[in-house]
């Protein structure tokens, strides 16, 4: 324990050598938030200084090889990063889905060559990358994917057209399924290619929420060419590759129930209510509802605590792994989780929380985020979708 003792002396100290004091306070909105990538511009100098310190140490990604731009950090190491960074209100330097999705799946099937020029830039935040799964007609039956991508020698070209692709208008790649084999079955004949987004034949169209933003679009292929050497896994097995991947989608997902507050919640309520004489909550009922939830979400973190170590454990050659279903345990539950946090939120303000455009209510922040989450049970594959797994995958219950 000395040793991991004096690494968390270590990381604490740099930390607070490091880390600007305007990166210590909570992001006021996704505005504020590091995407990277080559359109992204950084709202201060400490944004941009926060995430230059942290990538050259290699602890946007702690847990990847050095060799990738990675901290090379084992598990215990990286649980520790993570606690001090809480611990003093630092920031994620780098939000990414490089970094949640693709990045898992290039270093378990990517080539060394694919590994080598888009891992680095990944953790650098060089490159945003975006995900093309969801079709109008494929959803939670996301194998009836129709996207062609037809074999022309040295290349394909990819016609087709994808849905709810998240943040399209403002990536620079894409990680894409296509079907390169039209007349196999749905769950083979599929591949998983990436190219630029910038490629001739590539649109993309934004769509409006009912929360009036959206990061979600429609985006459309026309000839677009992409080269073989971008086939993430063997031809035609790509389904392999997205199942790996949509793992790592739904623990990210998932995380959004440990996703805290700006500040405390009892705190905001207390803004909206009051306090009672004893200085807590003056609403009783609320003050309970907002207490077990606060459990609940203690005991998510520490389930997704304990779900990282195992699997890293399982990644180092250990004997205890995760179930591959796992995550549709954490994608269910964060889900609904961070429902439940804007439920309370919204009980708390009242009829002010339900402000739309005034100053006070911060130009209806917490109504946009409430109405935001109901999609949290959609995306990823809906929650009906997850207890289907675990009703077969992890619990073996019979069909109906």
């Amino acid at each position: 324990m000395s040793s991991l003792d004096d690494f968390r002396a270590e990381t604490r100290a740099w930390l607070e050598a490091h880390c600007p004091p305007e990166m210590r306070t909570p992001a006021r909105g996704e505005d504020e938030v590091c995407w990277g990538g080559r359109h992204f511009r950084f709202r201060s100098e400490a944004q941009r200084l926060w995430l230059a310190r942290m990538a050259e140490r290699g602890w946007t990604v702690p847990a990847w090889p050095r060799d990738y731009g990675g901290g090379g950090l084992d598990a215990a190491q990286a649980r520790v990063l993570a606690e001090e960074m809480r611990s003093l209100g630092c920031r994620v330097p780098l939000q990414s889905f490089g970094i949640w999705m693709l990045g898992p799946a290039l270093l378990k099937f990517g080539t060394e060559a694919q590994k080598r020029e888009h891992l680095p830039r990944i953790a650098r935040g060089e490159i945003r990358w975006c995900q093309g799964y969801s079709e109008p007609n494929a959803g939670s039956d996301l194998a009836s994917l129709q996207t062609r991508a037809e074999d022309r020698g040295d290349h394909f070209v990819v016609n087709g057209q994808k849905i709810w692709t998240s943040y399209a208008d403002q990536a620079d790649w894409i990680f894409c399924l296509v079907r390169t084999d039209p007349g196999a079955k749905k769950h083979t004949g599929i591949s998983f290619v990436l190219f630029d987004m910038t490629t001739p034949g590539v649109s993309t169209r934004p769509i409006r929420l009912i929360s009036g933003k959206s990061p979600f679009c429609e985006t459309f292929f026309d000839d677009v060419r992409v080269e073989k050497h971008n086939v993430v896994g063997e031809l035609n097995a790509g389904w392999t590759v997205a199942k790996y991947l949509l793992t790592h989608e739904r623990e990210m997902i998932g995380a959004i129930g440990d996703r805290a507050a700006p500040r405390p919640m009892g705190e905001l309520a207390a803004q909206w209510l009051g306090l009672d004489e004893g200085g807590r909550l003056a609403d009783p009922l609320l003050r309970a509802r907002i207490a077990a939830f606060e459990v609940d979400e203690a005991a998510f973190r520490l389930a997704m605590a304990r779900t990282g170590d195992l699997a890293r454990n399982a990644e180092g050659g250990g004997e205890h792994g995760v179930h591959p279903a796992f995550s549709s345990v954490l994608k269910f539950y964060g889900a609904e989780l961070n429902k439940r946090r804007f439920e309370l939120l919204m009980a708390a303000g009242g009829s002010d929380a339900l402000e739309w455009d005034s100053e006070r209510s911060q130009h209806g922040a917490h109504a946009r985020a409430w109405l935001r989450t109901k999609g949290n049970s959609i995306e990823g594959g809906t929650s009906e979708v997850q207890l289907n797994v675990i009703a077969k995958r992890l619990l073996a219950l019979p069909d109906a």
